[in-house]
């Protein structure tokens, strides 16, 4: 057992250990909070794009908005078991910390290494959602109005896409490819706009896709301070016998 001087001694450490800790939890506890509101913006705003990848792409969203939950949850555990200076909770939290850490190294170098399989996906099911256009306008359908309208595009690659369809053989080219409200691209087929949707959607996918990637490696990197701050302080109040008073 340690000696009631020694015990003086390292008491002020312990405490800077938990003032630390406690303004890292409460930090950690925003993030999780952002990463749920990046989840809900890109259900949102990224729906449109994530519709015409594939089932798994649309399960992205609720990937940042369960981590982001489990976070929140996380960090608040964090918090008591800190408030409590119970060396249990706290080699717990640690372990769950490095859990998701993990988890989220793994989920960036699957990401990373399937990046290129996202173009090629969006390509192909973007070519087969103009060919089976309609004007029921199903999911996919819609998807493609909504690009086109939003990103002042048409086609693919270019607006000779649509030639090849069987809508634009009955009908011609849908509004959504017109420069201007109002015009009739049945009749107006020189108002139609003349640039393809794939590179301006790669553009924005690229982007947004960039400020997801860095909260989340920002996030995962700075579990490693939780972890180790953590660990430290369940250590220091193992090793000397720390109570609260």
């Amino acid at each position: 057992m340690a000696s009631p001087s020694r015990r003086l001694q390292t008491k002020p450490v312990i405490t800077c250990f938990k003032s630390v800790l406690l303004i890292y939890t409460f930090i950690f506890w925003i993030t999780g909070v952002i990463l749920l509101a990046v989840g809900i913006w890109g259900k949102v705003s990224l729906e449109n794009y994530f519709s015409l990848l594939n089932e798994k792409a649309t399960n992205v969203p609720f990937v940042l908005i369960g981590t982001g939950t489990v976070i929140i949850l996380l960090g608040t555990f964090g918090c008591f078991a800190t408030c409590r200076a119970s060396a249990w909770m706290l080699k717990l939290y640690a372990m769950f910390l490095t859990l998701i850490f993990l988890v989220e190294l793994v989920a960036a170098i699957v990401g990373f290494v399937f990046r290129h399989e996202i173009k090629n996906s969006f390509k192909n099911n973007y070519e087969n959602a103009l060919k089976e256009y309609n004007a029921t306008r199903d999911y996919r359908s819609e998807a493609v109005d909504k690009i086109q309208s939003t990103l002042h595009c048409c086609g693919v690659t270019n607006y000779r896409d649509w030639k090849g369809t069987t809508y634009y053989s009955e009908t011609g080219f849908p509004k959504s490819c017109c420069k201007l409200e109002g015009c009739s691209p049945q009749r107006d087929a020189d108002k139609v706009n003349e640039e393809g949707c794939f590179i301006k959607v790669m553009t924005i996918i690229e982007s947004e896709m960039g400020v997801v990637a860095g909260i989340s490696f920002g996030v995962a990197c700075f579990q490693l301070i939780g972890i180790f701050l953590a660990y430290c302080l369940s250590r220091a109040i193992t090793n000397n016998q720390y109570e609260i008073v």
